[in-house]
């Protein structure tokens, strides 16, 4: 028998070595190279078993999310602390925890307002880091 997670979903081998290595990760990685991550040091998991692990741990609070300028889902673990807002370098995918004590409230006080409980938010702040911007390679980009 299977244990259970704090988020309630069974532990499995290849679930808790797609954990170990989203959390040996430095930032946000994408499913895809995570699985190459894994290949490498041996472990065989499929790239779909990498996807599910990845939104059961989304569903279940364990990881923050963001998108990169192409749309694909990029997944980092979730700090004891709770849910984090990032401000993400659309160059290089630096990602930076952001102060977003402001949002949280708005999103509670919204939610309040119209009737709403238990109300998920994201907010994604994309952008182009000092480093880039000053960089030999920096090509201005149009604003989104």
């Amino acid at each position: 028998m299977h244990e259970t997670t704090p988020g309630g979903w069974r532990t499995t081998p290849q679930r808790t070595a797609v954990l170990t290595a989203l959390r040996a990760c430095d930032g946000f990685v994408s499913a895809q190279t995570l699985h190459a991550a894994l290949a490498a040091e041996g472990v065989a998991v499929g790239l779909t078993t990498v996807y599910r692990t990845l939104r059961l741990l989304e569903a279940a609070g364990q990881v923050d999310v963001v998108r990169d300028r192409d749309g694909e889902r990029l997944y980092r673990p979730r700090p004891d602390e709770g849910h984090r807002h990032y401000l993400v370098c659309r160059v290089c995918g630096l990602s930076l925890a952001v102060d977003a004590e402001e949002v949280e409230r708005w999103v509670a006080r919204t939610a309040r307002d119209i009737g709403f409980h238990a109300v998920t938010h994201t907010v994604e702040l994309a952008g182009v880091c000092d480093g880039c911007l000053s960089g030999p390679d920096h090509r201005p980009e149009p604003d989104p």
